[in-house]
Parts: structure tokens; sequence; C-alpha cells
């Protein structure tokens, strides 16, 4: 029984360690955010607040992750893959009236992304959430992404570095 035990341990400390990594590498760089993305989503955030967020800019490397002057060190970061139904489902209510959200709305012309979620302790951008613009993203493609806030959907793009 003991030994069972202890295998379960280490098993859930395996499992534990492989999908805490670093942020991946195809989302290193700057961003900068572009445009609010229309959607049928009930959000917890006015235009006021969402308009602050268009031009600025998000960091991300494999030593932080950067929204304005909000910065966390060491981040951890989860990559998975996202069907289209999958994140309707997960991202919509279930009645008609409810916050209703696709990858069309999004402009996302493929049936699955790559999500990429960061972890990191509570913040208090705005006392609405606890989030940090571009924390949970889609990767839309190589020089754009996807993410909401107090469910009001960004659009970002990668800053490019002339030489």
């Amino acid at each position: 029984m003991k030994k069972m035990l202890y295998l379960m341990i280490l098993v859930l400390g395996l499992v534990r360690t492989i999908s805490a990594q670093i942020i991946p590498k195809e989302l290193w760089g700057t961003w900068t955010i572009r445009r609010e993305v229309p959607t049928t989503t009930i959000s917890c955030w006015g235009e006021k607040e969402a308009k602050k967020l268009i031009g600025t800019e998000i960091e991300y490397s494999a030593q932080l992750f950067r929204w304005d002057k909000v910065t966390v060190n060491n981040p951890t970061a989860e990559k998975t893959t996202i069907s289209a139904q999958q994140f309707h489902d997960e991202n919509s209510g279930g009645g008609a009236n409810d916050s209703q959200v696709t990858f069309q709305q999004l402009g996302i012309k493929e049936g699955k992304v790559v999500q990429v979620v960061i972890r990191h302790p509570p913040a208090s951008i705005t006392g609405a959430t606890i989030e940090i613009p571009g924390d949970s993203v889609l990767l839309k493609d190589k020089d754009t992404i996807t993410f909401s806030v107090c469910n009001v959907y960004f659009e970002a793009h990668r800053r490019v570095v002339r030489r």
C-alpha cells in the first residue's frame, strides 16, 4: 500500500512538472495591442477600460511576462491545442441571452489553434479582474495573438525589430 502511495505521489509530481513549462518560444517577443475584437460577450469592462489597452505592449520571454508596468518573473506556462467547439463551449454561456464567442468572431479560420496560459499570482489591474492582459492567448498566426480581459477580446501583433 505504501509503495502504491509513493508511486502515485511520484507520478503526480511528474505530471505537474511536465505541464509547468516556460513560455513557448513562438510567443517570445514584444506584442502591441492593436484593437478590440467585436464579439457577442457580456463583459465586466466598459469601453473606457478597454480603450486603455489599445497601444500598450505585452512582452514574453523565458524569464518574464510583462504587460505595461506589471511584470511576472520566471513565469510558467501551459501550451495546449484547443478546437473551435471546445473554445466556444468553455467561453460561452449556455442560454440564448448569454455570452457567445467563436473562432469566427475572432477571425480565426482554422479548426484548432494553440492556446498558451501563463500562471501568475492574482493581479489587480482595474479591480474588476485578477487577469493580466495576455496571460491566456490564442496564437492566431505567427505574428498575431488574441486574448480576452474581463470577457473583452483583443488582438495584438508582434513588434518587428528592423535591422
